[in-house]
């Protein structure tokens, strides 16, 4: 199920919302300002995020330069132009200006998950010397395969589709759980500390650097290692 965020503090606009995306089969998220924004997205990550920009706190725009790698469709009174080209531009995926229609946010939001759904789908995701093939669940340092289980290879494919970003604990067992709903907070480490090794044997170096407490991000070879 997929998990949509509404950022938005009209709790009017945000009750509609929440009840017609439950009603669609989303999972929702809530938060009333930027601030309170910042801090959902630390703790979760959702599949796409619905962003207000008149926001208490941090505004919209400076929420946006915080988001990487989700998708965000922008809903908001501004209709200059010029606002939506440089949201578009920075970050932005889509814009839709209040009122809306929501039979009009839903088809967005449906094409937005179609075109994630693609990408997805991609055969082969590439970091620095990583290589793994979303199809044949087949993986590769430098060209030299490396076997994995199905566990480490969901781990290795959520951290190369975030490249050099934390991804947090709760966030890795909320995603891998949809293909390998074995692993547990418990069992983490054992996974993580199994496919660094594999991958340090394979490559000569650690590729995955723990953030105490938080998660594990992919390192470069630059970067001092854990």
């Amino acid at each position: 199920m997929e998990t949509i965020a509404i950022i938005d503090d009209d709790i009017y606009i945000g009750d509609m919302l929440e009840k017609v995306l439950k009603k669609e089969g989303y999972g929702t998220l809530r938060a009333y300002s930027g601030t309170e924004a910042c801090m959902l997205l630390e703790r979760s990550r959702p599949d796409l995020i619905l962003l207000d920009l008149m926001l208490p706190g941090l505004s919209g725009e400076e929420v946006l330069e915080r988001i990487h790698g989700i998708p965000v469709i922008v809903v908001s009174a501004k209709v200059e132009v010029s606002d939506k080209v440089n949201l578009l531009l920075h970050g932005a995926c889509d814009y839709l200006t209040k009122p809306f229609d929501i039979q009009e946010l839903l088809a967005r939001i449906t094409v937005r998950f179609r075109e994630r759904k693609v990408m997805d789908e991609k055969k082969v995701l590439r970091w620095k010397e990583l290589e793994m093939d979303v199809q044949t669940h087949e993986s590769w340092v430098s060209g030299q395969p490396v076997k994995m289980t199905r566990t480490e290879f969901a781990i290795l494919k959520l951290l190369i589709q975030n490249p050099e970003q934390v991804v947090t604990r709760s966030v890795i067992l909320e995603r891998i759980s949809r293909d390998t709903p074995d692993c547990t907070d418990n069992s983490l480490n054992v996974h993580i500390s199994n496919l660094r090794k594999k991958l340090r044997e394979a490559g000569g170096k650690d590729y995955i650097e723990a953030i105490w407490g938080i998660g594990f991000r992919l390192v470069d070879r630059k970067e001092k290692q854990s």
